[in-house]
């Protein structure tokens, strides 16, 4: 029965995608990116629904207090495509840190560049660092949230990837304070495979880490507060199953 409730989740959220990237060409033509962000929290809104309805998946959401209000660097662990959509409904136009072979995805690729996502070459070097920092800036500046996965890819429970150094690098440019995010969505959406487990789904924000600090010190920290509160939710949810 799982699995066959996994299917039609599947399905179903490809098709809702594609209703939404569709009817999001319109303001895509009109160059309305505020209609789009909103399109995005509407998409978050049907995904997460459908997890409800069809898998038995809810959602919670701990630890919104610790979010700033004007611009901020949001560090995120990534284990599922569910952390990806979740922010368009937290945060409205967040520009998410993505790889830039994902612009190459036919209308997906569009709607990020409208957005103002920061797409980086992940092979560029030098060139690529710089350009990241100059949307990074541009998107700060406009008081949007900026969301960055540090590990730079999903991963599975209990999964350790080390933390890359473009985290670091935005960190030390926009002087802005970050705040840590654990999450547990990998034991409900896999990074691979169909099957979606029933349970709660939970995303906790963590006490912002202040500007400021030299570079070792807050990679030190983002992990340390990540890896360990990821630890004890891992933990819990286990013991759920």
């Amino acid at each position: 029965m799982m699995l066959l409730r996994s299917i039609l989740f599947q399905a179903a959220f490809l098709g809702w995608s594609t209703l939404v990237a569709l009817y999001a060409l319109i303001p895509l033509a009109l160059g309305n990116r505020q209609q789009l962000f909103g399109i995005g929290g509407a998409w978050s809104d049907g995904i997460n629904l459908l997890l409800r309805l069809l898998c038995g998946i809810e959602i919670r959401i701990e630890g919104t207090e610790h979010i700033p209000a004007g611009p901020a660097m949001i560090a995120a662990k990534h284990q599922s495509l569910w952390d990806t959509a979740i922010v368009l409904r937290l945060f409205r136009g967040p520009a998410i840190v993505m790889k830039q072979e994902l612009l190459r995805i036919p209308i997906y690729g569009a709607l990020c560049r409208a957005q103002g996502m920061i797409a980086v070459d992940r092979d560029g070097g030098a060139k690529a660092l710089k350009a990241m920092l100059k949307d990074a800036r541009a998107a700060a500046a406009e008081g949007r949230k900026i969301l960055i996965f540090p590990q730079g890819t999903r991963t599975r429970p209990g999964e350790h990837v080390p933390y890359q150094p473009g985290v670091a690098a935005l960190y030390r440019d926009l002087k802005l304070p970050v705040v840590p995010v654990a999450l547990n969505s990998g034991f409900f959406w896999p990074k691979h495979g169909v099957r979606r487990r029933p349970g709660t789904i939970v995303l906790r924000f963590l006490a912002p880490i202040p500007a400021g600090l030299d570079r070792d010190t807050f990679m030190k920290e983002l992990e340390t507060r990540i890896e360990s509160a990821n630890a004890a939710l891992e933990a819990e949810t286990r013991a759920l199953l």
